[in-house]
Order: structure tokens, then sequence, then C-alpha cells
């Protein structure tokens, strides 16, 4: 989606040391935490997105992804479900 291979490889491996903008960091922030320690999640979090000037309305839409992804993943894991298979070999193109 960035048009950037360069950018892409750097935030696959670790976004926190990525060549980012303030505003991306930002919203990969808070996605992480989301998704690693939901129980953590604070006022502060949101105000930090409203900081970088994310609306309501787009944070509610990043978290409701974050939930999303996670409840996904949790079902797929609670059934059992491996990667199809083209995705466990890492294709490239589709």
């Amino acid at each position: 989606m960035t048009g950037d291979e360069d950018l892409t490889a750097q935030i696959e491996r670790d976004y926190t040391r990525a060549a980012l903008a303030s505003v991306d960091r930002a919203m990969l922030d808070y996605t992480a935490k989301l998704t690693r320690v939901p129980g953590d999640m604070v006022e502060a979090d949101v105000a930090a997105l409203r900081a970088q000037g994310f609306s309501d309305r787009a944070i509610l839409d990043i978290a409701q992804v974050v939930a999303y992804y996670a409840y996904v993943n949790r079902i797929a894991d609670g059934l059992g479900l491996s990667l199809e298979e083209y995705w466990a070999e890492g294709k490239d193109d589709y």
C-alpha cells in the first residue's frame, strides 16, 4: 500500500525502528498496545491519537479494525485452524 518496498520491509521487521511519520507511529503504537495489552489502555492513548490529528471517528475505525483482527485470530486459534498454504508459504504475489 505504501509503494515503498524498503519501508514495508522495515515495518514488517520492527515498526518501532522504521522511518515513519509521527502520525503513523502514533497509530501503530496505539494498535500494538491494544493488541498486546488491551487491559492497559487508558484515555491518554486516545488523547495521543487526537494530538496527532485523528478524529474520534478515525480512532473508532482503528480500534474496530484491531479488535476485529484479534477476534478473528482468536477464533482461528481456538479452532486449531492454520494459515492457508498460500499465506503459510509467504507468497509475495496474488
